[in-house]
């Protein structure tokens, strides 16, 4: 019996599994894929020492990022290798998408994938002259691609109005294995978020409700992935820092009691994929979060939460939680079971492997 060929894909990542967004929309797929017969090899354009530098806040050294790009310039040359070519956003950011249209001339197909609106760095740029060389670059990107991998609805409108060839929405999932569900017994509740320096803002909105909201009711509020200096922008309220890390973050949140998500309603939030609300729904804990963009979808469908648009229904829906766990237990088991029965690795990972074999034409 003939065997199956095995089908090889050139990974093209932002960056290394540091980043969110590379390990989540792709490599956490790669041990599955290989049991597909679909070998990746990862090729990041920064690494983690980039990510580190830019959490510390010491900005981005254009030294460091020039090397990147050659660097990736020379792995083009590779493509012939490879089936398929798998592209996190674009090739090049902040460069007319030159590269991967000559990729579409040679005959060789992609696939891009994107779970944030990065169009909005162009064509809403503070910048007029990016706005006027780059507005229609990720239109052009979409356009190019074999396949356009959207992580919600938001994305694959701006990937059909771009005509792209076919469009496919795969939300951004996690791997269900890595969350327990923890009946916690913490004496005062604690209300938790899970983020990056760069959305711990969205946390500070939230600082006036949260300081009223501690007249009427006991709460600890634990940060994770946040700057040390929330604990002083958030004076006045009992706060915990904790340090991210890939193989920690979700015994973080199994001891929360709430998870949150707030977000203000901006184009770019809009193209935000809800992540931090289905690792909160893994550990099966009820979720408040802004109704922004797939939030609203997410619990909605899942009834696992609640959405808040104003100071005050944030008092009311974390009040109505922080009282009841009964509640927290309720809204909790069916975020879980969403999770299980559709946000996770296992049920959507095939329908990744589906786009590369067409793609392909294996």
């Amino acid at each position: 019996m003939k065997k199956d060929k095995v089908l090889k894909v050139a990974l093209f990542s932002r960056h290394t599994r540091m980043g969110a967004s590379s390990r989540l929309r792709s490599m956490q797929y790669l041990p599955f894929l290989e049991d597909k017969k679909i070998t990746v090899d990862v090729f990041p354009l920064y690494d983690s020492d980039y990510l580190h530098q830019l959490y510390a806040g010491k900005g981005r050294s254009t030294a460091k990022v020039l090397q990147c790009y050659l660097a990736r310039l020379y792995k083009l040359f590779t493509l012939k290798r490879y089936d398929v070519i798998w592209i996190e956003k674009e090739l090049f950011p902040y460069l007319p998408a030159w590269a991967e249209a000559l990729i579409a001339k040679l005959g060789k197909p992609y696939v891009v994938d994107y779970d944030d609106a990065v169009f909005h760095n162009y064509d809403l740029s503070n910048h007029k002259m990016v706005r006027l060389l780059l507005s229609n670059k990720i239109s052009k990107v979409m356009h190019n691609a074999a396949t356009v991998i959207a992580g919600n609805a938001y994305l694959a409108e701006r990937a059909a109005s771009s005509a792209s060839k076919k469009v496919v929405i795969i939300p951004t999932v996690l791997d269900n294995r890595r969350y327990q569900a923890i009946e916690t017994d913490n004496e005062v509740p604690i209300i938790g978020w899970i983020g990056s320096p760069t959305t711990e803002k969205y946390v500070l909105e939230l600082k006036e409700m949260f300081l009223e909201l501690q007249k009427k009711v006991n709460f600890k509020i634990h940060l994770v992935g946040s700057t040390q200096q929330m604990q002083d922008k958030l004076d006045g309220l009992e706060v915990e820092i904790l340090s991210w890390s890939e193989s920690t973050e979700a015994s973080y949140i199994e001891q929360f009691d709430i998870g949150i998500m707030p977000l203000i309603d901006g184009p770019w939030e809009r193209g935000k994929c809800g992540y931090k609300l289905l690792q909160y729904m893994a550990c099966a804990k009820p979720v408040v979060a802004s109704p922004v963009g797939v939030n609203v979808d997410i619990i909605t469908s899942c009834e696992c939460g609640y959405l808040a648009n104003s100071l005050e229904q944030w008092d009311r829906a974390l009040y109505k939680l922080l009282h009841s766990k009964e509640r927290r237990q309720l809204l909790g088991d069916a975020g879980k079971k969403s999770v299980r029965d559709f946000y996770s690795l296992q049920v959507q990972a095939p329908l990744l492997a589906d786009v590369f074999k067409l793609v392909s034409h294996r």
